[in-house]
């Protein structure tokens, strides 16, 4: 699938610096500047309302954008921006631009599905995710989204890697030394609680029936052994009415 670039406005910069990018943002615009390809770096600056609506509307660093300077075309994709760490409004962008055929590095964010498919997650374990975006080479006309990271039958205490993620075709991951993790499933304080509940009792019921195994059984007259009903009482002993007769 062919990544559609946005259309976006701006003007070029006749002056660079501090003091020109302050000037530029007291009338409302963001200084910005446009490198790469080969070509010298372009001062511009952009409507400060639309770049804010475009970089809190998501994926701002992953799309491509066809940036119409005083009427001249250049495809371009942001690279890096900087919001006052007061109002986190933008107060820089930079561009990138993209020849023809270009492979450009990116982060691209990772979705994960099928959540009600997990074991582990039914038992009510926990998705801890490790990264929420995967660092790719991608050809610039082709610039996914995201990256569909799929949870069918992970239990409890197993990863999700990136080589069992469907990349989009001319993609590849960055690091390409290890087969990284991307998510795990682990146990939640809840279900640990469980399991050592039932392992304690487990323990304890074993114990129990070990003890009484050891014990064996109480022989018939054996000191503390209930006596049998019809049974002579044992030698030297008083029959129970007599007992009684010299009590009264």
């Amino acid at each position: 699938m062919t990544t559609t670039a946005q259309e976006m406005k701006a003007t070029a910069r006749p002056q660079v610096g501090k003091g020109a990018a302050r000037a530029t943002r007291r009338t409302g615009q963001v200084p910005g500047v446009i490198y790469g390809d080969k070509k010298p770096p372009l001062a511009i600056s952009l409507d400060a309302a639309e770049v804010n609506k475009r970089i809190y509307a998501g994926h701002f660093l992953t799309t491509v954008y066809e940036l119409d300077v005083d009427g001249q075309k250049h495809r371009v994709i942001p690279r890096a921006f900087q919001l006052d760490p007061v109002k986190d409004k933008p107060v820089h962008v930079d561009f990138q631009r993209l020849a023809p055929g270009a492979t450009i590095r990116v982060h691209v964010p990772v979705r994960f599905v099928n959540h009600d498919a997990s074991p582990g997650l039914k038992r009510g374990g926990t998705l801890n995710i490790v990264r929420h975006t995967v660092e790719l080479y991608c050809p610039a006309e082709h610039i996914p989204e995201n990256i569909i990271a799929d949870l069918t039958g992970i239990e409890i205490a197993h990863s999700l890697h990136i080589s069992a993620i469907k990349l989009p075709e001319g993609s590849r991951p960055v690091i390409r030394e290890r087969d990284f993790t991307v998510a795990t499933v682990v146990s939640s304080s809840g279900y640990l609680e469980e399991q050592a509940a039932a392992k304690a009792k487990a323990e304890a019921d074993a114990a129990a029936a070990a003890a009484a195994t050891a014990a064996g059984p109480v022989a018939e007259g054996a000191p503390g052994a209930a006596p049998v009903e019809g049974a002579a009482p044992a030698e030297g002993a008083a029959p129970a009415g007599d007992a009684k007769a010299k009590k009264e």
